[in-house]
């Protein structure tokens, strides 16, 4: 699948926080590019409410930009930090208000220009490198949290199990009949094992989200 670019490492970070005080408008255009990972993972705390999701990126995108725009280089800490509390912020005032934000902030509201001059809106910068949707952004960012839970809450037999059910890591993914035969255990044994794991699964990515 292909993704938004990595984040900025610390060293370029501070490079494009430098150009863009300095009015560089392809730098603070780079800089929201490599942030929006950011931005959609906060939003996914909030996919529950009753906005749409394009409602809550762009919203969560205004706190970016507002972020990057009054970050102190000068404080020492990494932008991401910052970023995320202005993001959430943003989201935060819109769901006080209890009204749309989609006509009045949007993906496509001006926030440059670039370098002939043209007006430059936010889709425009996420569309220079990438063209996936936001679903696909949370989504990838869901299977980050899969597999993250799994390394930590799950052990022995119930990682084989479903790892092996699941495919994970990129094998075949196997019934239970086909992994109780594997491993030597009842079909229903193996179920019983299933159940448990996938309900340890979703409590430690619930309190991830």
């Amino acid at each position: 699948m292909k993704t938004f670019p990595k984040p900025l490492s610390a060293s370029e970070e501070k490079e494009y926080l430098k150009r863009c005080k300095e009015g560089d408008e392809e730098a603070k255009n780079i800089l929201i590019l490599r942030n929006m990972r950011l931005v959609a993972h906060v939003v996914k705390k909030y996919q529950n409410v009753d906005y749409d999701m394009e409602d809550l990126i762009s919203v969560g995108s205004i706190g970016l930009i507002k972020a990057i725009n009054t970050f102190n280089i000068d404080k020492g800490s990494r932008l991401a930090t910052y970023a995320a509390k202005c993001v959430e912020n943003e989201i935060l005032m819109l769901l006080r208000a209890g009204k749309k934000y989609s006509r009045e902030v949007s993906l496509f509201e001006p926030i440059g220009v670039d370098k002939d001059g043209e007006t430059v809106s936010l889709v425009d910068v996420i569309e220079m490198d990438n063209k996936e949707t936001i679903e696909d952004i949370i989504f990838e960012q869901d299977v980050r949290d899969l597999y993250a839970s799994y390394e930590k809450c799950l052990k022995g037999t119930e990682k084989t199990v479903v790892g092996m059910r699941y495919g994970l890591y990129g094998k075949k993914e196997h019934t239970q009949r086909e992994i109780a035969q594997m491993l030597g255990i009842s079909r229903s044994y193996v179920s019983r094992i299933e159940k448990k794991a996938l309900g340890k699964l979703k409590k430690e990515m619930e309190s991830l989200s």
